[in-house]
């Protein structure tokens, strides 16, 4: 398997990623250069990590997997959103100190559930015989990237949306959970 068809996958499996990173730039008032680092490590460790897991589980844990890894997904992502929108008209929208944080704990379940569809990439890679590593460091660093990009962007229009960013910020993440759900059962 090529690099471009790495590469392209990698992209891919960024694209949740990418739409959580914005919604965090968009929530987190005052989201540092730090936080957005933290982020795409947390982002680009997970991408990183899962394909190699899969990778070692095989092809025979992908019916298993595949069988509930959306929902999972959904969960994570639904249950993280209510949370941001609940806060957010908790605190008030005029309240200039809404910040809905960027804790380990919030970071570590976004990579997870942004995360699981690089597992069951694993487990193909097993059988189409893929260097395991080197896939998944090119998946990592897109990710990476990928993640800081839209933290970038987020923090921007967060900036113009303050008002509604963490509102807007939970929607958006409950949104890509709905994505991942219809995704898996529909298509």
């Amino acid at each position: 398997m090529g690099l471009m068809y790495i590469m392209l996958i990698a992209a891919s499996l960024s694209m949740d990623a990418f739409a959580v990173s914005v919604s965090n730039g968009l929530s987190v008032k005052g989201i540092s250069k730090k936080d957005i680092f933290i982020e795409g490590l947390f982002f680009g460790g997970f991408q990183f990590i899962m394909p190699v897991i899969g990778f070692i589980l095989g092809f025979s844990v992908k019916r298993h997997i595949e069988a509930f890894d959306h929902w999972i997904a959904f969960g994570l992502l639904a249950l993280i959103g209510v949370n941001m929108i609940k806060e957010s008209l908790e605190s008030g929208s005029d309240n200039d100190d809404i910040c809905a944080g960027l804790s380990v704990k919030t970071l570590l379940v976004q990579a997870v559930a942004t995360s699981i569809d690089a597992l069951a990439v694993g487990v193909s890679f097993a059988v189409l015989d893929v260097n395991i590593f080197s896939a998944s460091a090119v998946i990592g660093i897109v990710c990476f990237f990928i993640s800081v990009f839209g933290s970038l962007i987020g923090k921007r229009a967060g900036g113009m949306l303050k008002k509604y960013a963490e509102t807007a910020g939970g929607a958006i993440l409950i949104l890509i959970g709905l994505k991942i759900l219809a995704e898996h059962i529909f298509f």
